[in-house]
């Protein structure tokens, strides 16, 4: 007989809800038709039909408001993003430059542009490995960065992968039933080798002095290393302070509380991740994670900081993490050397596909890019009130349907069957993970990016997700998408 543990596991995402708030109609677009026929009746009252028609052109506009879509949104959906982007290009909010101050900067300050700016990164003063988070004090949230590493998912037996899939189904429930973790993070990106790490070690070891040999090692060394584009992965966790405000008061309040909540997550986390096939190799410190983030604005400045660090690894000022320059337009973002643009999954495989269906779109050749994975757990109560929320909106439209003789929809069916799904889980004892995907690329110039964004979206396709790129929004989505921060508000 066959080892049914052997055969490869197999993943299927629910249909994403385009259901409106009433017939189908988002908050905009139902205020706007409220607001028509209100003026509609007033105009009739007042005006009679003739009136009314006189106004055709103000139904037209409103009807193609409301009927006409752009990228998956319709137009009245869009009118506030648009307004938004408007409003700092009119005030000069698109551009940010840095500059230097001469009063005195607030310690752990990250300087970084738009909502991001209040960041501070803090280390306890008992921290054995100088371990640091990042403090929110707006959303209130305290959050540890750790760099991981792996095997080669595609090449490990079957069975292996099994056993991770499901060891990291139950990392992420077991993180959601804690109740006080806001968000979970995986950031995975490659980066520009400045080959300082293959030198060092070269440097160390090596013979240059051997005969011939030593000459074509220290060549292939000098060549190498700026080729290549390692992958870098980030394990990021959320503290929700507000939620966790019992434990650390019992850890004796305040930061050093909040930090003594953090290291038994992380803990516990740590171990968690070995089960599926993780390797935590460290909780980065305060200049690690200033690094990271001066890396994603400025990719070129990874080999500078580097060759300054005494420890090869890449180190920086959290004062000087953010860019010097940024300017954002509509469909990218300028930072430094560098040139991006965010995607946002729309829609994830709504087929049977194995576990390792974003192998193409991660390692697309010769593309810099960004990929993150956000989870953020629900609490049990708030997501059954959701799936009896969904369910009546479902039932409220098939009726509606068929008192107006209108025929039945495939897509009413199959999403109330993803609900009954989740339903069922939610009963059973499982825990709910909202997951949100983001793809950044980044590129040296407009045309390569251009040409880094046909490539990503083509492998997009391929691995049977619907890529939507957040015009308007480049600033906020390249924070939530390359940055290690764990954030979730767009």
């Amino acid at each position: 007989m066959s080892d049914l543990s052997a055969a490869p596991l197999t993943v299927k995402f629910p249909h994403r809800s385009r259901r409106g708030i009433l017939l189908g109609l988002s908050a905009p677009q139902l205020a706007l038709v409220s607001a028509a026929l209100a003026l509609l009746l007033m105009t009739v009252i007042s005006a009679g039909l003739l009136g009314a028609l006189l106004l055709s052109p103000l139904w037209a506009a409103v009807a193609a408001l409301v009927l006409v879509r752009r990228h998956g949104r319709s137009l009245i959906d869009w009118a506030p993003v648009v307004a938004r982007y408007a409003r700092r290009r009119h005030t000069g909010q698109t551009l940010y430059l840095a500059r230097p101050v001469s009063r005195p900067r607030q310690d752990g300050l990250v300087h970084l542009p738009g909502t991001a700016a209040s960041l501070r990164v803090v280390t306890p003063g008992d921290s054995a490995n100088g371990a640091a988070a990042v403090h929110d004090p707006h959303q209130q949230t305290l959050t540890a960065v750790a760099r991981i590493t792996s095997r080669a998912f595609a090449l490990l037996d079957t069975g292996v992968q099994n056993h991770h899939v499901t060891s990291w189904g139950r990392t992420l429930a077991g993180l959601a039933r804690t109740g006080h973790i806001a968000t979970v993070q995986v950031l995975e990106r490659t980066v520009p080798d400045s080959g300082d790490t293959l030198a060092r070690h070269w440097a160390q070891h090596g013979r240059p002095d051997a005969p011939l040999a030593g000459q074509v090692y220290a060549e292939l060394v000098a060549s190498a290393g700026p080729a290549a584009a390692p992958h870098e992965t980030y394990l990021v966790v959320s503290l929700d302070l507000r939620a966790a405000k019992r434990l650390i008061t019992q850890a004796g309040g305040g930061l050093p509380g909040a930090f003594t909540v953090m290291e038994q997550t992380t803990a516990s986390l740590a171990q968690a991740a070995r089960s599926a096939g993780l390797t935590v190799t460290g909780w980065l410190s305060s200049r690690e994670i200033a690094a990271t983030i001066r890396t994603a604005y400025d990719p070129q400045a990874l080999a500078a900081l580097q060759q300054w660090s005494p420890t090869g690894r890449a180190e920086a000022d959290p004062a000087a993490a953010g860019p010097v320059v940024q300017v954002e337009e509509y469909d990218r973002l300028a930072t430094d050397t560098a040139r991006h643009t965010t995607y946002w999954v729309e829609n994830w495989p709504r087929t049977e596909v194995g576990a390792g269906f974003l192998h193409g779109l991660l390692f697309a050749p010769g593309v810099r890019r960004t990929l993150s994975l956000l989870y953020a757990p629900q609490k049990l109560e708030s997501a059954l009130r959701d799936v009896q929320r969904k369910k009546s909106a479902i039932v409220a439209d098939a009726n509606e349907r068929s008192r107006r003789g209108q025929v039945d929809s495939e897509e009413d069916t199959v999403e109330y069957a993803d609900v009954k799904v989740r339903e069922r889980q939610l009963i059973a004892g499982h825990a709910d993970v909202a997951l949100t995907g983001l793809v950044t690329v980044t590129a040296a110039t407009d045309a390569l990016l251009d040409a880094a964004c046909a490539q990503i979206e083509t492998a997009a396709v391929t691995a049977g997700v619907d890529l939507r790129r957040l015009n308007y929004q480049q600033p906020e989505a390249f924070t939530l998408a390359a940055l290690p921060l764990a954030r979730t508000a767009l």
